[in-house]
């Protein structure tokens, strides 16, 4: 009797049904591929393309003429960045250290683990902008028929400058 009481009280459970199986002539439509979003991150910010255009019309500028003159028989002379002295060919140099720049961080390497890239673009920009200023102010002695100064020098200086800001811009977007 006593197996017949415990059988009473046993409870009584559901058994699962068994799982639907697919339609075997069923096909279910293809995923479709996520449409990629517009690059936000390296060469293509707008301090990235900012940087290096204005490193490579630096680097450029500097064999523009920076000083025009008349000489004899109406002859125009022009002398370019390059052969003003040491400032003009240090002009250059920072316009490939930007562009240099610019390629290593789009390389994926990090030079500066300690000063952000963004500042260092900033510091090139003030130093070319700087020597650019210096030779637009004082033109060497043996310059001096020169009648005034040619489109070569503006065209580095706005190119310095934009050096600057696109180092401005680039400590905006790493933010």
């Amino acid at each position: 009797m006593a197996s017949d009481r415990s059988c009473a009280h046993t409870a009584r459970v559901q058994t699962p049904e068994p799982f639907p199986q697919p339609d075997p002539y069923y096909d279910p439509p293809p995923e479709r591929p996520v449409a990629p979003l517009p690059r936000n991150d390296g060469f293509w910010t707008v301090g990235e393309r900012l940087t290096w255009l204005a490193g490579l019309v630096l680097a450029i500028s500097a064999f523009t003429g920076w000083y025009v003159g008349s000489g004899e028989g109406g002859i125009t002379l022009s002398v370019i960045g390059w052969h003003t002295g040491t400032l003009g060919i240090l002009v250059f140099f920072i316009g490939l250290a930007v562009l240099a720049l610019t390629a290593v961080r789009e390389a994926g390497w990090d030079l500066f683990s300690v000063v952000p890239e963004s500042l260092v673009t900033i510091a090139l920009g003030a130093l070319a902008t700087i020597f650019v200023l210096i030779r637009l102010i004082d033109v060497p002695d043996r310059f001096l028929p020169a009648d005034g100064r040619g489109i070569g020098i503006w065209i580095s200086l706005v190119a310095a400058l934009a050096v600057i800001v696109a180092g401005l811009l680039q400590a905006a977007e790493e933010l």
